[in-house]
């Protein structure tokens, strides 16, 4: 696509039913099932083809606009990761410790 960078070839490919594609593309379908109303044609049963048409492009749409999200959140996560290799002082280590340690002891009130 032409707004996504070389760089995100590198990424997985996201499912193809995910929630933007099928979400645009349910909007897609109804852009055609309104546009039948408004110019006077049999809502459901006049232009499939155009029904079929708009709910594919909006899927489409949908699609490279996830993959387009992903690729933006993955850039923010690595330049973040990066930040954080470069200042560790920043970023100290916690000491890890047992859930004992974490928890209160526990003293029945009856």
């Amino acid at each position: 696509m032409a707004f996504l960078p070389d760089e995100s070839r590198s990424l997985p490919p996201p499912p193809l039913l995910n929630k933007g594609s099928v979400w645009l593309g349910f909007a897609g379908w109804l852009a055609a099932l309104l546009d039948n109303a408004f110019n006077h044609r049999p809502i459901l049963r006049a232009g499939i083809h155009r029904q079929v048409l708009f709910a594919s492009l909006g899927c489409f749409v949908g699609y490279q606009l996830v993959k387009r999200t992903e690729y933006v959140y993955a850039k923010v996560d690595r330049e973040l990761l990066e930040y954080i290799r470069h200042h560790p002082v920043d970023f100290p280590l916690a000491d890890k410790k047992r859930i004992g340690q974490l928890l209160e002891d526990f003293h029945p009130v009856r």
